[in-house]
């Protein structure tokens, strides 16, 4: 009824639900009645009546005001902190518990209902209590860490599929650290760009994206290098059979990473080097002080193996016993007790994975990086994962996230997991947020925040209804911002926000005021008259041809994306055509602005409908171009530096595609001796040099090919 609308359209607009939005295509979207009333619904109000959902509220604004101090006051130092009380207070004796352990007592005068706290408190996490209540006090730096003067550059790569001659079917960290050794002289750069490294099930036909992990909080132990974990060589002799070399042998030659095979030769080994070295006393006090977020973790995966292994049906937690889905239940608490060695095996692979992160840090450092490695900390988990089974309370049931119709995806996206319930991390005081920025950030020196959007508002789906009926649901940004900022100081990390899609202004001027850079795609940096040029980008950026989701410079080019597309069926003949016809637009844009900067020569050929293939004058020319723009940070994907076609992965497809499991073209030995790798970074190698992205932390750099 429409006066029951008119309440429902009120309380969303309460509850942060955005009534309108404009798409990038600049039209209006009007939020309906049934997607409020949903919405409304998975929040925990009761919409069946305008009188029933006022109660509800009121029941909610009842608990707020019966508390003396607010749940949570996240402020920026320096700045006056005042907050609201209790109505019945005048004065307050505050007692201030640091993240120090020192203490302090203050006295608040009270005036209108608001109290003030000294101006010049640390930066932490703190706790203020009075008269039985508690407030965490949360004080931030103005900004995140600044990215300093100068410009930098970087390598973009996807361990998982970075070969090698001595590699056990998939990228490791000893990997990583020899090419970091190659990058440092052969390309000049000054950062290595990773996938995220979040643990995911690592077995068929569970999902293999980074970016919808089992947990974000912990990362995936595929990437070890297992001959160099302590007691290796106590084992080896059994381990290094015919029928083991039989199997490296095997998984290094295969086109793509065979997840559950290459986490299945790992695990054997790992666990019998596990029963002959115990864990050291370093170890089980690293394990301890990760605290329940490991100790869940590790018995999430204990159970998930030993589940999955007595019936090879049951592939997620919602299909487990039900006396096993409740992480805090007495089956739960059982289980753990009588498969401790398994949950303590857990923790010692995330020490190992630490400590070897650690080291390819520290050798980035020693090399003259000035960034080291660069993280990616993924906007999802998956709802089948350990972090939905162990803190279940944080997400939101009947909605799922996703993106709006865009000329990337006309009917929207869908991407399956549930948003994030924003009460219950206020009440937490932000807890697992910080600690997901915390350890996605742990050794590296540059943070990107897969869809920074997500810290002012998240694009909501209702249960029963498709990508295109959802609508935004505002986050408190404040706070989250300045939590970010805080770690980022503490961690000597330099954020970078993907801010990609439907883009509020308020998002980018925000992000700018706190020193986060913004994150700029070639691709879509067009307006009606083509190609932005490089004096058009923003400073406070990084940038770069594409991403893991769009196609690299030669499959822009070639148009081997749209290709992909319609042989997965993504797209039929009508579209393929349009999408075919576009393309042919968008290149001779390119080649207009590359002419216009003076990056090609003169009698090159200007029609690029005739240009069949992506010759070497013109792959230069379009890293010339994103080298050339004042931005901060320039990324050259691993791909674009190899001159390769595919991307690592097609949006929208599954089996049809080899997602997240192609290997780079060259292994780490082939960069040092085959010419022609030698000369694709040389390629990379010059550009970075003439626009001056070269200047590393030691401001020497070994001979080229050293």
């Amino acid at each position: 009824m429409p006066h029951d609308d008119d309440a429902i359209r009120a309380a969303a607009e309460r509850s942060g639900v955005q009534q309108e939005f404009w798409d990038i295509f600049g039209h209006p979207h009007r939020t309906s009645p049934e997607t409020n009333r949903a919405i409304l619904t998975s929040l925990g109000f009761d919409c069946s009546s305008a009188e029933s959902l006022k109660l509800s509220e009121a029941a909610q604004e009842e608990k707020q005001r019966n508390r003396l101090l607010p749940q949570v006051l996240v402020v920026t130092s320096g700045e006056s902190v005042r907050f609201s009380v209790g109505p019945s207070a005048t004065s307050l004796d505050l007692e201030i518990a640091f993240e120090t352990g020192e203490m302090q007592n203050v006295t608040a005068t009270v005036s209108n209902g608001t109290a003030e706290l000294p101006a010049n408190l640390p930066l932490g996490y703190h706790e203020v209590r009075a008269n039985g209540s508690a407030m965490r006090l949360i004080v931030t730096p103005p900004s995140a860490k600044e990215i300093g003067t100068g410009k930098r550059a970087g390598l973009g790569v996807t361990l998982y599929g970075v070969r090698s001659a001595r590699n056990w079917g998939c990228g490791d960290f000893r990997d990583l650290g020899d090419l970091i050794d190659w990058a440092v002289p052969a390309l000049h750069v000054d950062f290595i760009a990773l996938n995220p490294l979040h643990a995911i099930h690592n077995r068929t036909p569970y999902n293999q994206s980074p970016y919808l992990p089992n947990s974000i909080f912990y990362r995936n132990f595929l990437y070890l290098d297992v001959e160099a974990v302590p007691g290796y060589a106590k084992v080896r002799g059994a381990v290094e059979t015919p029928s083991f070399h039989a199997e490296l042998e095997r998984l290094r030659s295969s086109e793509t990473v065979q997840y559950e095979a290459v986490a299945a030769l790992k695990l054997r080994v790992l666990d019998q080097i596990f029963s002959s070295t115990p864990p050291s006393a370093a170890c089980r006090n690293w394990i301890a002080a990760e605290g329940d977020l490991l100790r869940l973790y590790a018995t999430y995966c204990a159970l998930d193996a030993h589940l999955h292994a007595a019936d090879p049906n049951l592939w997620v937690w919602p299909d487990w016993p039900e006396r096993f889905r409740d992480p805090a239940g007495a089956a739960v608490a059982e289980f753990a007790r009588e498969h401790e060695r398994e949950i303590v095996f857990c923790g010692w692979l995330q020490w190992l994975i630490d400590s070897q992160l650690a080291a390819v840090q520290s050798r980035a450092k020693a090399a003259g990086m000035d960034i080291g490695l660069y993280h990616d900390l993924a906007l999802a988990t998956d709802r089948f994962g350990s972090d939905l089974w162990a803190h279940r309370p944080f997400f939101v049931h009947g909605a799922r996230v996703g993106s709006p119709p865009d000329d990337f995806s006309p009917s929207g996206q869908d991407w399956s997991f549930p948003p994030p319930n924003q009460l219950r991390h206020l009440e937490d005081g932000y807890r697992l947020f910080r600690e997901s920025i915390r350890k996605s950030m742990r050794h590296g020196g540059a943070l990107r925040i897969d869809h920074v959007m997500r810290l002012f508002r998240l694009y909501w789906i209702p249960e029963g209804q498709t990508a295109a009926q959802g609508a935004y649901v505002r986050d408190r940004p404040a706070d989250l911002v300045r939590i970010l900022a805080l770690e980022s100081v503490r961690n000597d990390c330099v954020i970078i926000g993907e801010d990609l899609g439907t883009v509020e202004d308020e998002v980018r001027e925000t992000l700018a005021r706190f020193g986060i850079l913004s994150y700029r795609l070639l691709i879509f940096e067009q307006n009606a008259a083509g190609f932005k040029l490089p004096a058009e980008y923003p400073a406070q950026a990084l940038v770069s041809t594409s991403t893991h989701d769009l196609p690299t410079i030669a499959g822009f080019w070639t148009g081997e994306d749209i290709a992909a597309r319609l042989a997965a069926g993504i797209v039929d003949a009508a579209g393929f055509h349009t999408q075919k016809q576009d393309r042919i637009r968008d290149k001779q844009r390119l080649l207009d602005a590359l002419f216009r900067v003076n990056l090609l020569p003169e009698n090159y050929e200007r029609n690029a409908g005739l240009i069949p293939v992506l010759t070497p004058e013109l792959h230069s020319a379009v890293l010339g171009f994103l080298a050339s723009t004042p931005s901060a940070l320039w990324l050259v994907n691993q791909e674009d530096m190899t001159g390769e076609t595919l991307q690592q992965n097609l949006p929208g497809t599954t089996a049809e595609y080899p997602n997240w499991s192609r290997k780079m073209k060259w292994s780490v030995e082939d960069l040092r001796t085959l010419p022609e790798a030698r000369d694709s970074a040389e390629l990379v190698r010059v550009r970075v040099e003439q626009s001056g992205r070269h200047t590393l932390a030691t401001g020497v750099h070994p001979p080229m090919h050293a």
